[in-house]
């Protein structure tokens, strides 16, 4: 038996007018999806428990069976793994988004433009964290280049007693003043934070960037704070060899601490410009090499959604669909008995233009089973509510995936 996890990022949504009151997900075209979907079951799991932040950080974690409550000790640890950074029980890593801030003279009465500065690229954004890196690194603090707007900052016998530190793409389009952090023990942070606006701002690249129509990275924003990760080895746990595909260092992290086998696909952006026929190949070839289990993610839904880009939204869906996830299905046809979970980890509303905890369309595929068990034709959030079928502690998939 085969296990293919198709994760949508963000991909669950609300109705929306101007798409006849349907979700993006219930507008796009997804016939591979919806073909699976009447001879599957389908519902709703909420992968985020009340009380935790709807990150993709908790609910990849709760999709891939490991309880938040017990695993998650924050989000840039796992992306620190990732970019291959060796914490220390006494570091405090945090995420380093490069952002685009406006032009008030103070700080503080700035407002975040672009949470990613116009979708930086690698190349751009290793120029900047290097130069930020070159005088603002100390024996306290030390900045790590990641990918696109992603970043690294580890903090030296650090304490995690710094809350509240708000993601960036919650507030964007927002002042920050009230979003500044206030509690005195990040106050080295925000010096830090400050600090890099004066480095960036005339930095020549970022008036390259602005003669070219582009955005600039001009600050950096830190939050996302953890001590170093912990997970049970993927194969272990669930008796089944397991590899993670991603173009994100969040999941290439969780792939690493849980020992899988973390491919990097050539092209892979986390935006609607990915390479997705490159993931289904390297999905396909996984299972080929002896693999029985591979989850593949695509982030383009999500950061569609936080930039309120509806029509990108439901091309992104149904490109996942047309080039992730139907090739990949019809390799493991021809490869014998296998079983598909398509899901996003959160909602990421376009109206909110950042993520929620509310209940996300699930659905398993048994190549083995023929018969409708929900008398559904469609997969999307309203047919998945339709059904009834209801999984409120959302790590608990993961094993009634996987049961034999």
């Amino acid at each position: 038996m085969k296990y293919l996890v198709m994760l949508c990022d963000g991909m669950a949504d609300y109705p929306i007018e101007e798409l006849g009151g349907k979700t993006p997900l219930e507008y796009a075209d997804t016939p591979c999806m919806d073909k699976l979907a009447k001879n599957a079951e389908v519902g709703l799991i909420k992968t985020v428990m009340d009380g935790m932040k709807p990150g993709s950080d908790v609910a990849n974690l709760s999709v891939l069976g490991y309880n938040p409550e017990i695993y998650y000790t924050g989000r840039s640890p796992l992306e620190a793994g990732s970019i291959g950074i060796d914490m220390k029980s006494t570091d405090v890593s945090l995420r380093c988004n490069l952002v685009t801030l406006s032009h008030e003279e103070n700080y503080e009465d700035k407002t975040i433009i672009d949470y990613c500065a116009g979708d930086i690229s690698t190349s751009d954004a290793e120029i900047l964290v290097k130069y930020l890196a070159e005088n603002l690194n100390d024996d306290e603090f030390k900045l790590y280049s990641g990918v696109s707007y992603r970043h690294c900052l580890i903090w030296s016998n650090g304490t995690l007693d710094i809350a509240p530190l708000t993601p960036p793409h919650d507030i964007t389009g927002k002042p920050i003043k009230e979003y500044i952090p206030t509690n005195p023990n990040a106050s080295k942070l925000y010096e830090l934070m400050k600090k890099s606006y004066e480095l960036l701002k005339d930095h020549p690249l970022n008036k390259e960037r602005i003669a070219k129509g582009l955005r600039p990275a001009n600050s950096m924003w830190l939050w996302g704070e953890g001590k170093r990760a912990n997970l049970d080895d993927f194969y272990e746990k669930y008796s089944v060899k397991g590899s993670m595909i991603s173009a994100v260092d969040l999941l290439k992290g969780i792939g690493k601490f849980s020992n899988m086998n973390v491919v990097n696909v050539e092209g892979a952006t986390g935006y609607i410009d990915t390479n997705f026929a490159g993931k289904a190949q390297a999905a396909i070839d996984e299972f080929k090499n002896g693999q029985d289990f591979v989850y593949i993610h695509v982030e383009a839904p999500d950061e569609c959604g936080h930039r309120n880009e509806m029509e990108n939204k439901v091309k992104s869906i149904s490109l996942i669909d047309k080039y992730v996830l139907a090739p990949v299905v019809d390799a493991l046809r021809e490869m014998g008995d296998f079983r598909v979970l398509v899901t996003p980890d959160h909602p990421t509303p376009l109206s909110l233009k950042t993520h929620t905890n509310n209940p996300v369309p699930y659905m398993i595929y048994d190549s083995t089973n023929k018969n409708n068990q929900n008398n559904v034709d469609a997969y999307n959030e309203k047919t998945a509510e339709k059904t009834g079928f209801y999984i409120e502690q959302g790590y608990s998939l993961m094993k009634k995936f996987l049961q034999k």
